[in-house]
């Protein structure tokens, strides 16, 4: 189909809107890494040279334990140009804060993945931190225009932590990027600003300009945490911690422990104009947008 007059893709568009970012990271606090080296049709696990019946039934599997999966490979290589895949590499990430963990392993036959413990036992332990950039361009366009000269920047300096990865969600967020153990979600990253990211991450520090939030949270508290973090310019990864979060007529009462005290944040809620929200949208929809209230001590 030829884009009408004036189209724009949905990261531009999302651009001049300023849509905000606080409170929009898809929930996930445990996580399957799957190293899947070829293309990616629009489903990684479906669609790419993993088996589809054995791509279901991981998904399935893991999805039923909690955790969800993402493919990701090495970049520098175009689709023509992956080998055949003779062993696959997989991790297992823990998020959730307090309890941070990566595991690596793995397996000669992707089959062997469905008997893999989803307990947090199996695989080698690692303290080296990964950077995953969606380029999942079967998903949407954004994902690769953008995301690709993020994923190349990291990679020139971090090749080892650095890996392309299937669609983060929020399309219209492009470039999107994770950082894990801890489920750090950005997006709208410049390919520029890349490197801060990381910078900031291997100080112990978020980057609030990009940040959408920590996956491990609720959308309301990931919200509730960036404007905690507006109000006192604390980017520690670890200053704030849910302790309530109440929902009520007009928004949400979220209690933060910060600083040897708590904070009391409202969260109000609104829907935006209707929007196409990816590129491949034809209806626009209104989406939820959270705004800030008051922060004060508890």
């Amino acid at each position: 189909m030829t884009p009408a007059a004036g189209w724009l893709p949905c990261s531009d568009r999302a651009r001049e809107r300023g849509d905000p970012l606080p409170g929009t990271a898809g929930f996930g606090e445990r996580w399957l890494l799957v190293e899947i080296e070829s293309g990616w049709g629009r489903h990684a696990f479906f669609d790419s040279a993993l088996d589809p019946a054995v791509g279901a039934a991981l998904v399935a599997r893991a999805e039923e334990a909690g955790i969800r999966p993402l493919a990701i490979r090495r970049t520098g290589l175009r689709a023509g140009e992956r080998r055949a895949q003779e062993s696959w590499r997989w991790a297992l990430v823990d998020a959730r804060p307090g309890r941070t963990s990566l595991r690596w392993g793995r397996v000669g036959d992707p089959a062997d993945l469905l008997s893999l413990p989803l307990d947090g036992t199996a695989g080698e332990p690692s303290d080296r931190p990964v950077y995953a950039v969606c380029t999942h361009a079967r998903h949407d366009q954004c994902c690769a225009v953008r995301g690709r000269p993020v994923v190349e920047a990291l990679a020139d300096a971090f090749p080892d932590e650095t890996w392309e990865c299937s669609h983060l969600g929020g399309d219209r967020f492009a470039a999107t990027m994770i950082v894990f153990p801890h489920g750090l979600l950005y997006g709208g990253v410049p390919a520029a600003d890349a490197s801060d990211v990381v910078a900031r991450y291997t100080e112990g520090r978020v980057d609030p300009r990009y940040l959408r939030g920590r996956t491990s949270l609720t959308t309301v508290a990931q919200a509730a945490e960036a404007f905690a973090r507006d109000a006192s310019g604390d980017d520690a990864i670890d200053a704030y911690r849910v302790l309530s979060e109440h929902p009520h007529p007009h928004g949400w009462t979220v209690e933060l422990a910060h600083d040897g005290g708590a904070v009391v944040v409202e969260v109000a809620e609104r829907l935006s104009e209707p929007l196409l929200s990816t590129c491949a949208a034809t209806i626009a929809h209104p989406v939820r947008e959270f705004v800030p209230g008051t922060v004060r001590p508890a």
